[in-house]
């Protein structure tokens, strides 16, 4: 050890564990080389750990600072006087040498990122104290739209007991973080995990259902016993064990408005106020022991003979905050309990979640990944949410505990070894095989949009048997860091930084007013051409959706009341009355605690869904690569290079034009992925408002013979609303059409406003930026280099 390690040892206070980097030979090179995981190694003990952490932290970002300090160096030396910004430029930049492949590397793209933000942020500022003018709040609203980022969600599925939150924990480095191990596992909570980008502490965030919720919950309580439900039910169980947890047996005596007492609820006076409870730590360790009780299943009875309540019956969504975890920086893990949730609220959400996820990873015991039939049902069920109605580009398989190997005393370690390795590969391939078989999937996703992982958790943190690159972890740890990479974000902020310097250092030129003009009357030409070809696309794909909806329309007449009549009297009836109840009262949706799930609106759907679910893919792939309307909009140019190339006089209002074209070029992506989601589900939503009053109904028939009664009423409300098949179809294409007007309105007025601004106006008044200008567009060519390098 040195004594730059020891020295910051005593400064961080950090002193009793300098013996300990002594005897590991640690120096001032291999400390910046220091994981998390190394450092939980070296210090035990939380407190210090989290301490060193956060230090090295800072330490190695003052460092990168003063190396992006000596990049900047080598830029073009510049004047700070106002009336410099006044000369003509060297816009290609022959007066300057590019930075050495040695300075590129010096320099992080988390400092280049820091850097540009810094200086516009300084720019920001001066506009705010100069004059108030029309380019002046242009360029402010141009500046507030450059912090827009969208996180990327990872949505976790599977069973109980598969490992999710060992999963979880192991691969962002926090194996103290969710709750894990014999206490039994909750079904209804949201469990979202993030970074804390506002300070070193872990947070919790606990969002509750709804006083009313909860109250309409425990009326259905009374509806299920009334009905004569008993213990050998699985509507039953599912009610004593929400029940149980908050109120121990107590509600097996009393009334729902009893139950809403406000003693219960002493320990969480939030859900009475309707507010979000936080909770916060300084360990994962201490978080993750208060939340136990609004995860997990875990009530107990007291020495002093008082019930331990556990409170998560109430939960709609945890979110969990991470300090200084680089994985989560633009990333939220989301463990997703399955679907068919009772209550509202929380089936809303769920739908929603899993709607925006961009990666789903199903989670499943490798000695039956192939068989397990719940990991695909659930993958079955959400895959119209996921697809079509999503925008979930990657699902992932993972296979957990595969380090279970039987007879392991009779083997050699590395005879284990190679059973593991081999018994991987027999998952690996059966998932596959299995995958191949499932034509719902294929509707919604391509074969190479699977990929299968088999991991052990616990031999990548112990490393008895298996290389870390074996147990695969560090697979979907590179995955977390790929699609969590800044690059593509560093590289659009600085560009758009770069598009607005250059407009503000064009206002400032005030030259070339003749060939502006010119320009204008080009630009606007190429606007009218090119909104041409993208309403040309969009109508083509109107009216062959009003095609096939056509065809969807008269299936759905001629075959829904067959299939739901073969639903609703099956052959083998016992225990019928009980799923048909579930059912209604659930509006249509019921999930078995053992079973596929029953979704009548989906089978009343399935027909319109079928008709188009080819065609909505290829019209809108998630894929972001493809683009929406077979890539009309990724196409969509105003012809900048071309103009440039003749028009050199007006280069940086070009340069501006260029970057606000691929800017709205992207929130219209962004826009149509949302709307998209939308469009899709209009049909199952039109079919779910039709059938609402007929589950009611149905829900409040009681008595002898109300199976029959139940069965009449939903087969004779569908035979006088067949036109919601119809109306179906139109709100679709109705939604479409608005799409369409929306998007050409939008892309006209984005691009018509940018021009006004860059080629109609000039402003004296606006703060001359040569130095930033320079130093961005330094940035902006090193990250293009950078990038260029990653595609080669």
């Amino acid at each position: 050890m040195d004594d730059f390690v020891r020295d910051k040892l005593i400064q961080w206070n950090l002193r009793n564990w300098i013996e300990r980097f002594e005897e590991e030979e640690i120096d001032e090179e291999s400390l910046f080389c220091l994981d998390d995981q190394t450092i939980d190694k070296l210090i035990p003990k939380i407190g210090p750990s989290s301490r060193l952490k956060s230090k090295l932290k800072q330490l190695k970002i003052q460092q990168q600072h003063e190396e992006a300090t000596d990049f900047t160096a080598v830029l073009p030396s510049t004047s700070n006087t106002a009336n410099q910004g006044k000369r003509k430029l060297d816009l290609q930049g022959k007066s300057s040498k590019s930075p050495t492949k040695r300075q590129r590397n010096s320099v992080s793209e988390a400092v280049i990122l820091f850097e540009v933000k810094k200086i516009i942020s300084h720019v920001n500022e001066r506009l705010l104290i100069q004059e108030k003018t029309k380019l002046n709040a242009f360029l402010k609203t141009k500046i507030t739209d450059l912090a827009k980022d969208k996180r990327e969600l990872v949505g976790v599925f599977g069973r109980t007991g598969t490992g999710k939150s060992s999963l979880i924990n192991t691969i962002i480095g926090e194996k103290n973080l969710l709750p894990t191990g014999s206490v039994t596992a909750c079904t209804s909570v949201m469990i979202k995990v993030e970074a804390n980008m506002h300070n070193e502490k872990y947070e919790a965030e606990i969002e509750f259902i709804t006083k009313e919720e909860w109250k309409d919950e425990l009326w259905s309580k009374d509806q299920v016993l009334r009905d004569g439900a008993n213990q050998n039910d699985n509507e039953y169980h599912d009610i004593d064990d929400k029940l149980s947890a908050l109120y121990g047996k107590e509600w097996l005596k009393k009334s729902h408005e009893n139950l809403m007492d406000s003693k219960y609820f002493r320990e969480i006076p939030e859900f009475l106020q309707s507010d979000i409870l936080n909770l916060t730590s300084e360990s994962a360790k201490e978080l993750s022991a208060k939340l136990v009780k609004y995860t997990r299943n875990g009530t107990e009875q007291g020495e002093s003979g008082e019930i331990k309540r556990s409170y998560w019956p109430l939960v709609k969504c945890v979110t969990v905050k991470v300090p200084n975890n680089d994985l989560l920086q633009h990333v939220t893990i989301v463990d997703l309990p399955g679907n068919g949730d009772r209550n509202k609220s929380r089936n809303k959400m769920w739908k929603e979640i899993v709607g925006d996820c961009s990666t789903v990873w199903i989670v499943t015991d490798i000695n039956r990944a192939a068989s397990d039939e719940e990991s695909w049902e659930i993958l079955e069920s959400a895959a119209s949410l996921l697809g079509n109605g999503g925008e979930c580009q990657r699902i992932h398989f993972i296979c957990t505990k595969s380090d279970l190997v039987e007879d392991f005393d009779d083997h050699s370690k590395d005879e284990v070894r190679d059973l593991i390795l081999k018994q991987k590969r027999k998952a690996k391939a059966g998932v596959l095989k299995e995958f191949s078989k499932l034509t719902t999937i294929k509707k919604h996703f391509s074969g190479d949009c699977l990929k299968v992982f088999t991991v052990s958790s616990k031999e990548f943190l112990n490393g008895k048997l298996l290389n870390p690159e074996d147990t695969e972890i560090p697979m979907l740890q590179d995955f977390l860091k790929e699609i969590n990479d800044c690059h593509s974000k560093t590289l659009n902020y600085v560009s758009g930084a770069y598009g607005i310097l250059s407009l503000i250092q064009g206002a400032n030129s005030g030259e070339a007013a003749g060939k502006k003009t010119v320009v204008c009357k080009e630009l606007e030409k190429n606007i009218r051409d090119q909104l041409a070809l993208v309403k040309e696309a969009m109508e083509k794909a109107y009216k062959i959706f009003d095609r096939d909806l056509s065809e969807g329309v008269e299936k759905s007449r001629r075959s829904c009341e067959r299939d739901l009549t073969s639903f609703l009297c099956p052959k083998d009836g016992r225990g019928f009355h009980r799923t048909l109840r579930s059912v209604v009262e659930k509006g249509g949706v019921h999930k078995p605690k053992n079973g596929k799930q029953i979704n009548l609106n989906m089978k009343l759907a399935s027909y319109l869904m079928d008709s188009i679910d080819d065609e909505f893919r290829k019209t809108f792939p998630n894929e972001k690569k493809r683009g929406p309307f077979n890539g009309v909009i990724n196409r969509f140019s105003l012809g900048t290079e071309r103009l440039t190339e003749k028009y050199k006089e007006v280069e940086l209002q070009l340069t501006f034009l260029k970057t606000e074209e691929e800017k709205t070029k992207q929130k219209i992506n962004n826009f149509i992925r949302d709307h998209k989601k939308k469009i899709y589900s209009s049909l199952m939503e039109t079919i779910e408002e039709t059938m609402t009053k007929c589950y009611e109904r149905a829900a409040d028939i009681i008595g002898e013979g109300s199976l029959e009664k139940m069965q009449n009423e939903i087969l004779s409300h569908l035979k006088t609303s067949m036109d919601m098949f119809e109306r179906a179809k139109a709100v679709l294409l109705e939604q479409l059409h608005d799409l369409t007007v929306e998007i050409l309105e939008f892309l006209e007025e984005a691009m018509k406003e940018s021009i006004e601004h860059s080629l109609k106006m000039d402003d004296y008044s606006i703060p001359d930026i040569v130095n930033d200008w320079a130093t961005v567009q330094k940035f902006l060519a090193e990250l293009k280099v950078r990038s260029a390098e990653k595609t080669t």
